[in-house]
């Protein structure tokens, strides 16, 4: 059996994951029936901290997932098997294909905890923290080139300042003279 298929039959049932026992039986090769036997055979270990049996309103809840009939084959409410529980089948049921499904069913457990305390990145938040952190460098980046320009504004008018003074003065400084000394009348000809 697929790994990802078990991973898919783990439930959250009062805030714990299990898997139920007809889950179970299909990953284990045996029928619910003599999986449910085994289990009550040895039932000193399997504390409620492993297994326990679903609720009617439990399994009414989560009967619509599996698409099956009000009847649906069951004369008992199914239980559900922490990973606790679900291994400690294997010591129960003793067979190569007990072992082997009971590996299968600790790793799917544990890739469903490991999927809980990590969730994968998710690409659409990832391009929104980049798309704002670009956002914020280039609003950084005009505030300070408006901070610059702001400077060079200032400097400008100053340097414009300067300039109409010094043209002031140069205009000051150029300006015909009278020129020092006698002038012939311009009517005398020479």
């Amino acid at each position: 059996m697929d790994l990802q298929v078990i991973q898919n039959r783990i439930f959250v049932i009062r805030g714990c994951k299990v898997m139920l026992d007809f889950h179970l039986a299909e990953v284990y090769q045996v029928e619910t029936k003599s999986l449910n036997l085994a289990v009550r055979r040895n039932i000193k270990r399997f504390p409620p901290d492993f297994m326990f049996q679903l609720s009617q309103y439990e399994w009414e809840s989560l009967r619509f997932q599996f698409e099956t009939s009000k009847r649906g084959g069951r004369r008992y409410l199914p239980y559900a098997f922490t990973e606790l529980g679900a291994t400690m089948l294997s010591t129960v049921l003793r067979s190569d294909v007990a072992i082997e499904a009971s590996i299968l069913v600790v790793r799917a457990f544990v890739a469903v905890r490991q999927l809980i305390l990590n969730p994968p990145i998710d690409k659409v938040d990832e391009l929104q923290n980049e798309v704002r952190e670009l956002k914020q460098y280039v609003e950084d980046v005009f505030t300070d080139y408006n901070d610059i320009n702001e400077d060079t504004r200032m400097q400008l008018e100053l340097i414009n300042a300067t300039l109409a003074e010094l043209q002031t003065r140069n205009k000051e400084l150029n300006k015909p003279r009278r020129q020092i000394g006698f002038a012939a009348p311009q009517y005398i000809q020479r």
